[in-house]
């Protein structure tokens, strides 16, 4: 016989009820008991059996992916020649730098495949500082919202009830408890004037590029398999590119994401809300599994399919990612998705309020931020 949520949570109650003197001697203590108790531990059951029907669908989607899928490699690129404008009809000298023109073909690569891997990214030892950071961060978070559950969308975003993964939203100011400004040093690496992805987000998204997610991407072993699934509805344009950047080796135990190439295009996702043909997608796909080295990175179009894999029970290990995305100013209004970003910090900030931030910090201002403060919504 299968029980419903519903029933099972009505179980539970009326045996704790009939275990409980007050229930027969206080009537309208008991009633409010059923009330409230039902509801919650309905919602409660509810949730978890709709997690258990994602965790088999993931398993069968896994099955359909089969064992073609390979490792997400980073492309070679060939360098342009550079124009040099000299002579009669020789045209304008090209006066990109070297980043630059790597942007633009980097930027081809996204059109076509909608993700790419970039090597080296930042150094070993800031990303073991930054892991560090991101791991006490954790646990602060942990404790304020142990002690106000209505901080938890502060913390940790819109989905914060997920076993053991957390996208945990990130501060841009330093706490009393921080011992340096690692995240300061971390954006200047990768967003400052020398940063190493400052050049193909400008390509991307300029300098006017909405800054829209902050934050860490933390797995733990026992972390289920996610669905295949884009970030967002399908727009024309892609509107939000992504960065996953390993704060440590990612081993196929720790569950890294498995990517399916060239699926953010409009032809795709037909196919993938089409019920009768999602299925033949995913078993023809082009998957390619991020098994990235400290430093390493993943950028992404939001519109990509893709998941998290499993962090094994055995063999698995904390996975920490530290997650960024600016928005495309070609794409207006709503997303339909809410970036993982602190509340006080949505709307505020763009690529090139960054990069004038980390200048002034280059300069000697301590915390360029300040004036955002820690992004927490009280």
């Amino acid at each position: 016989m299968v029980i419903s949520s519903a029933s099972a949570a009505s179980i539970l109650v009326l045996i704790y009820l009939s275990k409980s003197s007050w229930a027969f001697t206080n009537p309208s203590r008991n009633a409010r008991f059923i009330k409230s108790h039902l509801a919650y531990s309905a919602s409660d059951l509810l949730y978890e059996d709709q997690q258990k029907a994602k965790a088999r669908r993931a398993d069968e989607e896994q099955r359909l992916l089969g064992t073609n899928i390979k490792p997400l490699l980073a492309k070679k690129i060939k360098q342009v020649p550079v124009k040099r404008g000299s002579g009669f009809g020789a045209g304008k000298r090209d006066t990109r730098t070297p980043s630059q023109r790597l942007a633009v073909q980097q930027a081809k690569i996204m059109s076509k495949d909608g993700v790419m891997r970039i090597d080296n990214v930042l150094d070993g030892e800031t990303c073991d500082r930054m892991r560090v950071h991101v791991l006490r961060q954790q646990e602060l978070a942990d404790v304020e919202t142990a002690k106000n559950a209505a901080l938890s969308e502060d913390y940790y975003g819109v989905e914060n009830r997920r076993k053991n993964r957390c996208d945990l939203l990130l501060s841009l100011v330093s706490g009393e408890e921080d011992e340096d400004d690692i995240t300061l040093d971390v954006l200047r690496n990768v967003l400052g004037e020398e940063g190493t992805l400052r050049p193909i987000y400008e390509e991307l998204v300029s300098n006017d590029g909405e800054f829209y997610e902050f934050a860490a991407v933390i797995t733990n072993p026992g972390s289920d398999r996610q669905q295949i699934h884009p970030d967002l509805p399908h727009r024309n344009e892609a509107p939000l590119y992504v960065i996953f950047l390993a704060l440590q080796d990612i081993t196929e135990a720790m569950g890294p994401t498995t990517f399916l190439l060239g699926t953010h295009t409009k032809k795709e996702r037909s196919k993938f809300d089409d019920s009768q043909m999602k299925d033949e997608q995913l078993a023809n796909a082009k998957s390619r599994l991020a098994l990235l080295k400290k430093g390493d990175a993943v950028l992404f179009d939001a519109r990509i399919l893709h998941c998290g894999n499993a962090n094994e029970e055995e063999g698995g290990s904390t996975r920490a990612m530290f997650n960024f995305s600016f928005r495309n100013p070609k794409e207006s209004g709503s997303l339909g998705y809410c970036g993982s970003m602190r509340p006080g910090y949505v709307g505020k900030i763009s690529l090139g309020d960054v990069g004038a931030a980390l200048e002034q910090h280059k300069n000697g201002l301590l915390s360029p931020f300040s004036k955002l403060g820690d992004g927490l919504s009280c």
